[in-house]
């Protein structure tokens, strides 16, 4: 065992120990939370405008603060662009954190001095307990290789600004720096398939150890590692042995890379995003991520029923209750304030509190009365394909709303590993499920008001190609699960299998 690895274990088991004591005050942390960021900032722009002095409990700040998404900030925003101080929080950002929004078009997310830990030590965290609760600290000894956007920084009213995944780049320990590829120069090409080429000759003769990254980019980095190896990345690498993911449900990723690795790895899952860190796979052997209720964010919570009301029901973490759908809300010591992140989550457990993303509240499909859901579609896809042994390299869900005499229906553009044999039998089988798992859409379906689900096979790369075309390829982007309008199915449409 090298001393990096030797050292790593004692460090693991500290941090595991005080990350279990929090399981047991998560709700008085909270609480704490909430207090100390309103203490802070009620002499902030933010503050005096919504009278932080008169807050005195979590019902106060409800009142005071109403729920927005970036939209609602962004007067705010344009202000510490303008060279403004203390407008949502103390001081300015150090970051803006880029990142690109549906509505709101190119959004830049404060990152605070306080707020940065939250970024860096979630991930560390994550590592730490699954090295103290497996023993395995010997990958902290290889090559570690994190997937990510440019470190390359603009600045924008005078602040640093960049991919999220490129800022915290400029963090990572020293120590594991040596250990860490690829190589900085490589890390800052913009261009993903230049950059994934790149990383492929870097990596394909080292001695990889952990690999990190979204899904699907990890899936297009594993296939180029077979095509130029011709072997399993398992075999190819036989000391990786961990494997880091986030940002999109694993799960329809999941047989896919596991086939492409030819062996079984360990992995750890983690809930990141611009606004902050808020959940990692804190053990291998329970369901659910573990909500980061320590780490300057104050969560609330609003029942899926309730999401678009102008005073939705908004609850703390005290008040949730497990296999509920929720939207996720965030006050943070970034300034950000009743934020929508547009995530919805469900608790699995609330001793302690663990949680799974179901889907985005704005990625549904309701556009016959249904509300179809991310997790829904993904539950369907999944079970039906396990079934039949199918593996789905990617797919998005949209409505098809017939205008002449035939009935209107759900279009699922799939592209499929390995097709199946009989495709209207599979699509029956998804239909089924979907059918098991939300009411409503049966509901339509026996009423002869919608018909049976239709799927549009898409060639091989087919999403990689659309997602080139609206220059969008790598990075942090990924393909919505699923839309209630046309405009990604139309687009989708030049690389349908006739």
């Amino acid at each position: 065992m090298k001393i990096k690895s030797f050292l790593a274990k004692p460090f693991a088991s500290m941090v595991s120990k005080n990350i279990k004591k929090g399981m047991l005050t998560a709700v008085e942390d909270q609480e704490a939370i909430l207090k100390s960021l309103i203490k802070t900032a009620k002499t902030t722009q933010f503050g005096k405008e919504h009278k932080f002095t008169e807050i005195n409990d979590y019902k106060d700040f409800a009142q005071a603060v109403p729920v927005r998404s970036y939209e609602g900030l962004r007067q705010y925003i344009e202000e510490i662009k303008a060279g403004r101080h203390n407008v949502l929080w103390r001081g300015q950002p150090i970051y803006f954190a880029k990142t690109s929004g549906t509505v709101s078009g190119t959004k830049y997310i404060p990152i605070t001095k306080d707020s940065i830990s939250n970024h860096i030590n979630g991930a560390r965290n994550a590592l730490l307990c699954y090295m103290a609760e497996t023993g395995n600290s010997v990958f902290a000894d290889g090559k570690l290789i994190f997937l990510s956007g440019s470190p390359v920084l603009e600045r924008v009213g005078g602040i640093p600004t960049g991919r999220l995944s490129g800022i915290v780049n400029h963090h990572i320990p020293r120590y594991l720096r040596r250990n860490q590829l690829p190589e900085y120069e490589t890390n800052c090409i913009e261009d993903w398939e230049t950059k994934l080429n790149k990383i492929v000759d870097e990596t394909i003769n080292q001695r990889m150890t952990l690999i990190s990254g979204i899904p699907p980019w990890m899936q297009m980095y594993f296939d180029e590692l077979i095509k130029r190896s011709g072997k399993p990345v398992g075999e190819l690498f036989p000391d990786f042995s961990v494997m880091v993911y986030g940002g999109v449900n694993f799960e329809p990723y999941k047989p896919k890379l596991f086939e492409s690795i030819g062996r079984k790895v360990d992995g750890i899952e983690t809930f990141p995003a611009s606004e902050g860190f808020f959940a990692f796979q804190d053990t291998q052997t329970e369901p659910g991520l573990l909500l980061n209720t320590d780490s300057g964010i104050f969560f609330e919570f609003i029942p899926q029923e309730e999401i678009g009301k102008e005073q939705p029901k908004r609850l703390s973490l005290g008040e949730v209750e497990t296999g509920v759908n929720y939207a996720l809300i965030i006050n943070s010591n970034a300034g950000l304030w009743g934020y929508d992140i547009g995530d919805m989550v469900k608790f699995v457990s609330t001793n302690p509190y663990r949680l799974v993303v179901t889907g985005r509240t704005k990625h549904f499909i309701s556009a016959f009365g249904e509300h179809v859901i991310g997790e829904e579609v993904e539950y369907s896809l999944l079970k039906a394909a396990t079934a039949a042994n199918i593996h789905i390299t990617e797919f998005t869900v949209a409505p098809f709303i017939s205008t002449d005499k035939g009935k209107s229906y759900h279009e699922w553009f799939i592209e499929f590993e390995n097709e199946p044999e009989n495709l209207q039998r599979f699509s029956e089988q998804i239909d089924q499920f979907l059918r098991e798992k939300n009411s409503y859409y049966d509901d339509l379906i026996a009423g002869n008001i919608l018909q049976k689900l239709i799927i549009t096979p898409v060639k091989k790369n087919g999403f990689i190609d659309y997602m080139r075309s609206i220059g969008k390829l790598g990075g942090q982007n990924k393909v919505p699960r699923l839309s209630n309008d046309r405009k990604i199915a139309d687009g989708l449409t030049q690389w349908a299998k006739n």
